[in-house]
């Protein structure tokens, strides 16, 4: 970015630069790829311009992670003129991946910016929405920097959708106008993410999780139920820190009670290190000119290395299914695509190689009512190994705690089979017996 400018030179600069949405999408031609803001910062008014343009063109590649926008590049009309590459899938996008009209790129999501960098996935157009310019000229990315500064860095054409509702963040998280190529000025309110409806089952399953976080401890913690019903019960900790690709509103009530101090962090102590916020207004509002959050890149956020030099670093993460032997699967159902590789690997691996640090898989034990069991013989087929059994440590659900790490095929299924539901351990031991990894104990019989 470009620091030596004067206040006249970034203005004229920017009255020079404004243009209409559709005046700055007419940039987009054929066989291009586009970058689109991803999460509660998704600039709509942009995305709207671009399905304009969308009959004039053909072959243009959108790519981004999860949106909270409608992704009306994905209906079926769209066919041939836009193709959709999820590097994280969201549920607007998940029927197209499905139905073979959109492409899902399994990546850590400490790599996806690697591939803008290196050329691999060159952006052509980047579409990003940012706060209005301050003083010196530079421009916040508000409530999302995650993959997009470095897109934006890489792109070769940059349209902003500059937003007064865009909150104005600290941390690596800023854009020069110099450094824009097309702004679009459109006062709108961020998407917002509902939260999620904590059920009992999420209660039973945060308890067992929050008796391995004490004080002092850093978290990650994904979206989801289990997350948020989590941080209730750590309001009676002290000095804890956070270090997360994502932060949502779960996390203002314990900074407001200085839970959250950070004090005790070894690594960036006192801030709260993120990529991205999801939530409605009142964490936009919260985080706004907040000098509490630091907002970094993913690459550097979600960076192993970075994540290890935390002690005591506590990871969070959900999934899918989990085998006898502790494999996890968090991206599909079998073979249909649902998620992403996301950050679970990223922050698994960091907590592992923290000093006391606790990566944790936290799951319901059944889905759909019950009826299925979520710790399972064998991952059902076509289901994608996110974490390996080499890198699982603990594994929660309603009904306790499973430490995997160091243990044999043996130890870890009994420990697994332990806290399944009640209901599913008989075929689980038999499956134990059949493969002679286990004979089950006699009382169980």
């Amino acid at each position: 970015m470009q620091g030596s400018h004067t206040n006249t030179s970034w203005e004229a600069d920017y009255t020079k630069k404004l243009q209409t949405a559709d005046e700055a999408l007419s940039h987009v031609q054929s066989g291009m790829r586009v970058y689109i803001q991803p999460g509660c910062a998704e600039p709509e008014t942009l995305v709207e311009a671009l399905m304009r343009r969308g009959p004039q063109i053909r072959d243009v590649e959108i790519v981004h992670m999860m949106t909270m926008g409608a992704a009306p590049y994905v209906a079926p009309e769209m066919a041939g003129h836009f193709r959709h590459n999820a590097v994280f899938i969201g549920s607007n996008v998940r029927d197209a991946i499905n139905d073979g009209r959109a492409d899902y790129t399994p990546v850590y999501l400490s790599e996806i910016e690697g591939l803008f960098e290196s050329g691999q996935m060159p952006i052509d157009v980047a579409l990003i929405d940012v706060s209005p310019p301050d003083s010196h000229g530079f421009c916040s990315f508000g409530v999302g920097v995650d993959t997009t500064l470095t897109a934006a860095k890489c792109a070769g054409y940059v349209v902003a959708q500059v937003n007064e509702h865009m909150p104005r963040t600290y941390g690596d998280s800023f854009i020069h106008v110099s450094d824009i190529n097309a702004l679009v000025e459109s006062s709108r309110p961020l998407c917002e993410i509902k939260k999620p409806e904590i059920t009992d089952m999420h209660v039973a399953i945060a308890r067992n999780v929050a008796g391995l976080i004490g004080d002092g401890a850093v978290l990650q913690t994904g979206i989801g139920g289990i997350p948020d019903a989590v941080l209730p019960f750590l309001m009676d900790r002290k000095d804890l820190g956070v270090h997360s690709e994502l932060v949502s509103e779960g996390v203002i009530p314990l900074i407001e009670a200085g839970v959250i101090t950070g004090a005790r962090k070894n690594y960036k102590p006192r801030k709260i290190i993120l990529g991205f916020a999801l939530g409605t207004r009142k964490i936009f509002e919260f985080v706004d000119n907040n000098p509490i959050f630091e907002f970094h890149p993913t690459s550097y956020v979600n960076d192993p290395a970075l994540i290890a030099r935390n002690d005591n670093m506590v990871a969070i993460n959900s999934a899918l299914q989990v085998d006898l032997t502790g494999q996890v699967c968090s991206d599909s159902i079998g073979n249909q695509f649902y998620s992403g590789i996301g950050g679970q690997v990223d922050f698994l691996r960091g907590a592992s190689r923290s000093k006391n640090g606790k990566p944790i898989i936290a799951i319901s034990s059944t889905a759909k009512d019950g009826k299925i069991s979520r710790i399972v013989p064998m991952l059902s087929p076509g289901a994608g190994v996110v974490t390996s059994r080499g890198l699982v440590r603990y594994v929660v659900t309603e009904y306790g705690v499973a430490y995997l790490h160091g243990k044999t095929i043996r130890d870890r299924a009994k420990a697994l089979i332990e806290i399944a539901h009640p209901k599913f351990k008989d075929e689980l031991y038999e499956y134990c017996e059949k493969s002679k990894w286990l004979q089950r104990p006699v009382e169980a019989v």
